[in-house]
């Protein structure tokens, strides 16, 4: 059978869809009216994949449309697609000559369909999202107030502070609730708790940002951290090993929780006892630190995920 791939360049406003590198192509309105186009489209030219890349948020619902319609679709990362594009010898850019690019990348690469996530598991994305974004704003508040004098507007800061924590405890309540309710997320929660200094945040964003976490192997784990030192070597050099890539909000929280637990756990603190002393560089340690985290917790979801399974 033939596999024919469509590419859709994403915008706020329109779908660019071409079938194959160089097929027949059509634009349709960003709206369910017009996916509902783009699924007759597809199936007008025997679409077996979409193809499309993140574009900021812009793409979930044709992405969720799609699935919904009964035509498989995937999410490309739009990096990877232009350092592609650029290897093949284009460089102009259009929306036509991007969708082709994007079907042929998923060619290529050999692209598989992504389901789209759960109605429950988006919901926790999106409160442990916003748990983040009101830490983050707490933080620039107390910092701001701190250069503050004048009464009227310490008040201005204490109230929005004090709404701040408010909703922030809403939240968490939130989900709190959605792990308790879940059977695997409540199995998970206890596993990843039961290595001290981990704690509820850090299980809400492992939940969500890295659902996969138990499914891997543990070096495919460190790698989706982006905690996998990477080979960079040619001829005789053999370059520094470094990390980079992976997702950025996993790695954050790792980095600060591994610290937490290398003070608690006794591997973790003679783990750390043992790069300090062979001098490694502080950076280094801490990538290691958080690497060895991200396996423990990998190992611990597994033996979780296996015992459902067998139960």
């Amino acid at each position: 059978m033939t596999n024919f791939i469509c590419g859709v360049d994403v915008c706020l406003a329109t779908l660019d869809a071409r079938v194959g590198r160089s097929g027949a192509a059509g634009r349709f309105v960003n709206s369910p009216e017009g996916v509902a186009q783009l699924v007759a489209f597809c199936r007008d030219h025997e679409v077996t994949l979409v193809a499309m890349e993140a574009t900021g948020g812009y793409e979930r619902q044709a992405f969720g449309l799609l699935w919904a319609h009964g035509v498989p679709a995937a999410i490309v990362n739009p990096r990877a697609v232009r350092r592609f594009a650029e290897a093949m010898g284009f460089l102009e850019k259009t929306d036509r000559i991007d969708s082709g690019i994007i079907a042929w990348f998923a060619e290529a690469r050999r692209i598989a369909p992504q389901p789209p996530a759960s109605e429950v598991q988006r919901t926790l994305a999106a409160l442990v999202t916003r748990l983040r974004q009101l830490t983050e704003l707490r933080v620039a508040q107390k910092n701001q107030r701190r250069l503050v004098r004048e009464p009227c507007v310490l008040a201005a800061i204490d109230e929005l502070l004090g709404l701040i924590a408010r909703q922030s405890k809403a939240i968490e309540t939130e989900i709190a609730k959605l792990i308790e309710q879940d059977p695997l997320w409540h199995q998970l929660d206890a596993a990843f708790r039961d290595i001290k200094g981990v704690a509820g945040r850090t299980v809400a964003r492992l939940l969500a940002e890295m659902p996969e976490i138990g499914t891997l192997s543990n070096k495919a784990a460190g790698k989706l951290a982006g905690l996998a030192p990477l080979a960079r070597d040619s001829g005789i050099l053999t370059g520094r090993r470094a990390v980079r890539g992976g997702r950025s909000g996993v790695r954050s929280i790792l980095f600060v929780v591994a610290d937490v637990v290398r003070r608690h756990e006794p591997d973790f603190t003679a783990f750390h006892r043992r790069l300090t002393d062979a001098g490694k560089a502080k950076k280094a340690i801490r990538v290691a630190l958080a690497h060895k985290l991200i396996v423990r917790l990998n190992a611990k979801a597994r033996e979780v995920r296996s015992a459902i399974t067998a139960a």
